[in-house]
């Protein structure tokens, strides 16, 4: 049986990815630093880790193996959740794949370098909305279907 491990303490899409993992009886790991209110649910485990730099990322890393599907926006922590068989999704939806992870850190890379060119300039501008809610529960549904 696969697990859901959802990078919480900056997810948009923590409700929404609870009410898809426990429509599926899949159980859900919520990793975080704290500040999370607890589920109270005999499939959800609320794990919280050392307040610091990359400890919940660690965590989820350590802890997922093929077949589990893990929700961040952190793309380096994909890319190990992908390097340890697992599937990810964004919290806008987007699947990343082992095919499609070089070019997401690529295009980190060249955001970081373009924001510590111009300190003035700001984040992409792009708002969260329920489209991307929406997008993100198909696509959550197709990949717990598939992994189950």
């Amino acid at each position: 049986m696969p697990s859901l491990y959802i990078d919480a303490d900056a997810c948009p899409v923590r409700e929404e990815s609870l009410r898809v993992a426990l429509r599926h009886k899949v159980p859900v790991v919520i990793v975080s630093n704290g500040g999370i209110r607890p589920v109270d649910h005999p499939l959800v485990r609320m794990v919280y880790v050392d307040q610091g730099a990359d400890e919940a990322d660690k965590w989820i890393a350590a802890a997922c193996v093929p077949g589990d599907v893990a929700i961040t926006a952190d793309i380096p922590l994909a890319a190990r959740c992908i390097d340890a068989g697992a599937e990810v999704i964004k919290p806008d939806g987007t699947v990343l794949t082992a095919t499609s992870i070089g070019q997401a850190l690529a295009m980190r890379d060249l955001a970081a370098d373009l924001r510590s060119a111009d300190p003035f300039r700001q984040g992409s501008g792009k708002t969260f909305g329920p489209r991307d809610r929406s997008r993100f529960t198909q696509a959550l549904e197709r990949l717990l279907a598939r992994a189950r």
